[in-house]
């Protein structure tokens, strides 16, 4: 207990706002790796992920890649990255492991958004003349949301913890407190790093939690509260109002 009390005391001292790394420095080196990170696998993931959903083509693999990638170990990636490529582009090598860690979560957010819509909702669109892109635009992606968001909520949440090996080659972040509370033996330093790891987690969470409320559609969400399903009409026009 005390050694959970002298974190917390550790956390809030005056002297995490000065030093080598400030701790306000090393929480925005963590934010920035963190959403830089997800920010570019979702560029790459999401429009892959709606491509798949919506045409139903190359499923297999994709489930291939990201269980490949899922299983790829961040800290050996960025390894590897700085033994094939210079020294000076460490930040780049880091950046491309953690988009790895998170292309899959995403990856697969995206496409089984589009794949738990009911085909009847997809049917009933065209039989009113919607066209392929109508159809995307109006009723896919808005009906997909709730999943593609979880799968942003998921990655997220896997590279923020994983950004602090960033610190072993020298980049920030909060894993400077863990590798230097290591190397000093100081367990308060290293429980306190990691409460405040904890907490950007929570925090972040607690945002996509929010950000699910705000954004997902409400017909979506009356739509997964009821059994069994409203009429193909009332959830087209939902969609598309």
């Amino acid at each position: 207990m005390n050694l959970l009390v002298d974190a917390f005391a550790w956390i809030f001292a005056p002297a995490r706002l000065t030093g080598a790394v400030p701790l306000p420095t090393a929480i925005a080196q963590q934010l920035a790796f963190t959403f830089g990170s997800v920010l570019i696998a979702a560029l790459i993931a999401i429009p892959i992920g709606w491509s798949i959903g919506h045409t139903g083509r190359g499923r297999e693999t994709a489930v291939f890649i990201s269980g490949a990638a899922r299983a790829l170990p961040a800290l050996g990636v960025v390894a590897l990255l700085l033994e094939l490529i210079p020294v000076s582009y460490k930040t780049f090598a880091a950046v491309v492991a953690f988009v790895l860690l998170a292309i899959p979560s995403i990856l697969a957010g995206a496409y089984s958004g589009f794949e738990a819509i009911d085909r009847a909702v997809i049917g009933a669109g065209r039989a009113i003349g919607m066209t392929q892109w109508q159809i995307l635009v109006r009723i896919e992606i808005p009906l997909g949301l709730a999943l593609l968001i979880n799968g942003l909520r998921s990655a997220t949440l896997q590279v923020v913890a994983t950004v602090t090996i960033a610190a072993y080659f020298g980049l920030g972040g909060l894993g400077f407190y863990i590798m230097q509370g290591l190397a000093n033996r100081d367990f308060t330093q290293i429980l306190g790093a990691s409460l405040v790891i904890i907490a950007l987690a929570l925090i972040l969470d607690g945002l996509f939690v929010l950000l699910a409320r705000l954004v997902v559609p409400r017909t979506e969400a009356r739509r997964s509260r009821r059994s069994p399903a409203p009429p193909v009409a009332t959830n087209v026009a939902g969609s598309i109002a």
